[in-house]
């Protein structure tokens, strides 16, 4: 079973694209905080994210995210559905204080398995996004995987290695008569090590490797994840 779950995460590298890429030697930092919440004893809740992101470490604004959706778990089944909603403010690298606001909306579906020590979720998202005047669709797939390093199964006390993998392709070539993009929008790698502080908080200490058409570039991650 160990096996298999390499070669499926390993898969999920198959497709990165390797053309000219220059690689940005400037090391970002993303902050960020996820959380999600139950509705009483019921199957639905909500879930999102707050997350500021450098291109340095703090001063040089990359974006500031803000994201929630109302969540679905079907009855007998593991897998959780939502419908959700992104405000996103993006700046330009440098001395520039120029922003862009995005507006997006997301359908997203969260697949999760466990075999022993291994945590596996299959993320599919299928975003509408509001650029200025442009619209826009994105498809994403991410396959992340937890590993539980000491025995504590994700609860309190726990260390764990956390990996995942996430493809983006663009829903269309054309966005407007002027703009044309590929297929292929990005590519993120990344790896940490967590920590359990209580059953329903954790956190992770890592760097992720963002591949776009244009360049490769890494960024420290810190990340709290939050459950209540």
């Amino acid at each position: 079973m160990t096996r298999k779950l390499l070669i499926l995460f390993a898969l999920s590298l198959a497709y990165v694209h390797v053309s000219a890429q220059q690689y940005n030697d400037k090391l970002g930092a993303w902050y960020m905080y996820f959380w999600n919440t139950t509705l009483g004893e019921s199957n639905f809740g909500f879930q999102g994210d707050l997350q500021y992101r450098s291109f340095d470490y703090g001063e040089d604004l990359e974006q500031i995210m803000l994201r929630g959706g109302f969540t679905w778990n079907p009855a007998g089944n593991k897998a959780k559905l939502t419908l959700g909603y992104a405000n996103i403010t993006t700046g330009v690298e440098g001395e520039s204080t120029r922003t862009v606001v995005e507006s997006r909306i997301y359908q997203e579906a969260l697949l999760p398995q466990r075999f022993g020590r291994f945590f596996l979720t299959h993320r599919f998202r299928y975003e509408q996004r509001f650029v200025n005047d442009d619209f826009r669709t994105r498809y994403r797939y991410n396959l992340f995987l937890n590993v539980d390093l000491n025995g504590k199964e994700l609860k309190e006390g726990c260390v764990y290695l956390a990996l995942y993998n996430e493809l983006f392709v663009n829903g269309q070539r054309n966005v407007d008569a002027e703009l044309t993009v590929e297929y292929f929008d990005r590519n993120r790698l990344y790896g940490a090590l967590g920590y359990s502080l209580k059953d329903n908080l954790r956190f992770q200490l890592g760097v992720m490797r963002q591949t776009s058409m244009s360049q490769f570039k890494d960024q420290i991650q810190v990340s709290a994840h939050h459950k209540f």
